[in-house]
């Protein structure tokens, strides 16, 4: 986003049957965004724009037109429909009806410690200087603009459930929404992802499988998107192949609460310091190593926002060693800290 609109970008060609590749009018605007990171390629850039006309002539309106399409098509028999939304992906254009939601002066900004960049590694800020150097009023903007794509988006999404229920195939049909990566927004003084803070590496994701016993129900446990592969074929009927690393969640489906002795782990590259990011997340504990630059350690429990480094804290020793153990073998642990 935003070059690839209209065409199949990065996809797999021999993952799908048909394609639909949706281009609105958002494409037509480019050239009449606010953009407060001129420098930035717009597809990593802090630009808007409160766009004109009907949730339909946007891309992700076509998207959802066409989604639905395939639903109607293909109702009287299985299906698997990926239908992929692009917003909230920067730029951020949505109808303006959707930005009138949210007044810039109530739009919330991080109250943090005056001393919360202390003690971290210089390689975990992806964002320098911090916030870019967007003053205050330029932050709420651009927050509100991502909340307005949200919104957005969010309402093409209740299309296609809308469609599930008058097609009769609600009761049947598997549904996952889930991003493949958080969001800064100006958290430690950080914009969007390409961060190891758990605003970045933690994702949506909401699972719905008719019948399940914990439906509707919030399930606290540790999961990763390698889940998803393994977790359908089996909601399927199918037999997943051996190699896989992701876990069958489907017993978390049932009951939310079952104990689950897995970490999950994120990991992002700092190419101008040659210098790889890896990070381990259980429920209590967040680990995270940058090459030899240094490491952090953060307990969720008390420190839900990642403000204290207790990695070079001797009261934690014990649990930054058997972090630092999960993250080593990653590829083979289940194990995780208590």
């Amino acid at each position: 986003v935003p070059g690839d609109i209209g065409t199949s970008g990065l996809d797999d060609p021999q993952s799908w049957d048909q394609v639909v590749n949706p281009r609105g009018r958002d494409k037509d605007v480019e050239d009449q965004l606010t953009n407060y990171t001129p420098d930035r390629g717009l597809g990593s850039a802090l630009a808007w724009f409160q766009a004109e006309g009907a949730d339909e002539e946007q891309t992700d309106g076509k998207v959802a037109l066409e989604a639905i399409r395939l639903i109607k098509e293909h109702k009287d028999q299985p299906f698997f429909i990926a239908a992929g939304f692009y917003r909230p992906h920067c730029p951020y254009i949505a109808p303006k009806k959707y930005f009138d939601l949210y007044p810039p002066e109530k739009i919330p900004l991080p109250v943090e410690p005056a001393d919360h960049l202390k003690n971290i590694p210089e390689p975990a800020f992806f964002t320098t200087p911090p916030y870019w150097g967007l003053k205050e009023d330029q932050r709420r903007e651009a927050i509100r603009a991502y909340f307005a794509s949200i919104t957005f988006m969010d309402a093409q999404l209740g299309k296609l459930l809308d469609a599930l229920e008058e097609t009769g195939l609600a009761d049947k049909t598997i549904v996952v929404f889930w991003s493949d990566h958080g969001y800064m927004l100006t958290e430690h003084g950080q914009w969007m992802k390409q961060s190891l803070f758990e605003e970045a590496a933690r994702v949506p994701l909401l699972i719905s499988v008719p019948g399940a016993a914990g439906k509707g129900q919030v399930c606290r446990r540790v999961v990763e998107l390698v889940d998803l592969y393994p977790t359908l074929t089996r909601l399927c009927g199918l037999e997943p192949p051996p190699y896989l690393h992701g876990a069958n969640l489907m017993p978390l489906l049932d009951k939310p609460n079952s104990k689950w002795a897995r970490a999950a782990y994120t990991q992002v590259l700092r190419p101008r310091q040659n210098i790889m990011g890896r990070s381990v997340r259980t429920e209590r504990w967040r680990y995270t190593e940058w090459g030899g630059a240094g490491a952090e350690l953060y307990d969720q429990r008390k420190d839900p926002y990642e403000y204290r480094n207790l990695a070079a804290d001797p009261a934690y020793r014990k649990v930054r060693e058997q972090m630092r153990a999960l993250l080593a073998h990653a590829a083979h642990s289940d194990r995780v800290a208590e």
